[in-house]
């Protein structure tokens, strides 16, 4: 009874080394490194098309507030010449 006990317990753990290393193997294959590369290249760029968006849309907002403040924006005042 020990022996079947042993032997199930030896079969089943080989069986699950050979599967992740099967797994291992397969996630260091040319094909599916350059399936995550193209993914993280790909993520890389919406990230910084995002970004650069934000910082776009920031510099809009601040330039706008800096010539309220200095008064670029408002239109020419009306002169009153003194008789």
């Amino acid at each position: 009874m020990r022996r079947i006990f042993w032997l199930s317990m030896g079969i089943t753990i080989g069986v699950l080394v050979v599967r992740k290393l099967s797994a291992a193997a397969d996630a260091v294959k040319p094909n599916a490194l350059a399936e995550r590369t193209g993914r993280g290249a790909a993520n890389l760029a919406d990230q910084a098309r995002l970004f650069f968006a934000d910082v776009r849309t920031a510099m809009r907002q601040r330039e706008h507030e800096l010539r309220e403040g200095v008064g670029l924006d408002a239109g020419p005042e009306p002169s009153t010449k003194e008789i």
